[in-house]
């Protein structure tokens, strides 16, 4: 069984970090993160110099999450409506294929609501969105607890076709009765 953990990023990981998720613009999890928004990778020396340090040291809304002491993915935090703050989205990346299918985001997703559900917010509801043709992010969403609030028709375009938008999430009660043992 694989021991997964998150935590915040070192400063001295951040070469390895971009290296690991951002280097490659083919990587498999490009084309399933919002492949629609046409979003490109930051450069190693804007991931170096402003991204990291920024979003995953000073202000972290990024976790590295490791599979026995690897870094092999990352869980994210964003407010939806910017600086009010009160609708909170969470996501999560898992790099290289090759780790997909072990439950390691099951694991570290997990970690990271409660995470932020008792250490982090006082708010009460956390969020997760995704696409239709993201069924494993969806089927990760539900494996975890996280209710199915919506799903906007045909609102995202991609390769020809259109998906639904699909939004997840869970009250912080209803979490943290689900999760006690935390």
């Amino acid at each position: 069984m694989v021991t997964v953990k998150i935590r915040p990023a070192k400063p001295a990981e951040l070469a390895e970090i971009w290296q690991s998720g951002f280097s490659d613009p083919q990587a498999a999890w490009t084309q399933w993160n919002g492949p629609y928004f046409h979003d490109v990778l930051p450069t190693q020396r804007d991931f170096e110099t402003v991204i990291g340090p920024s979003d995953w040291l000073i202000q972290p809304k990024n976790w590295v999450i490791t599979a026995d002491d690897e870094i092999v993915g990352s869980v994210n935090q964003h407010f939806e409506d910017g600086d009010l703050k009160r609708w909170l989205e969470v996501g999560i990346l898992i790099y290289n294929d090759h780790n997909w299918g072990q439950h390691i985001g099951q694991q570290a997703l997990t970690l990271w609501l409660t995470h932020l559900l008792m250490v982090n917010t006082t708010l009460p509801h956390i969020g997760l969105t995704t696409w239709s043709g993201n069924t494993r992010m969806m089927h990760l969403a539900t494996a975890i607890g996280l209710n199915l609030e919506a799903q906007i028709p045909q609102v995202r375009f991609w390769q020809g076709q259109y998906y639904d938008s699909v939004k997840y999430g869970i009250l912080r009660s209803d979490w943290l009765s689900r999760h006690a043992k935390f």
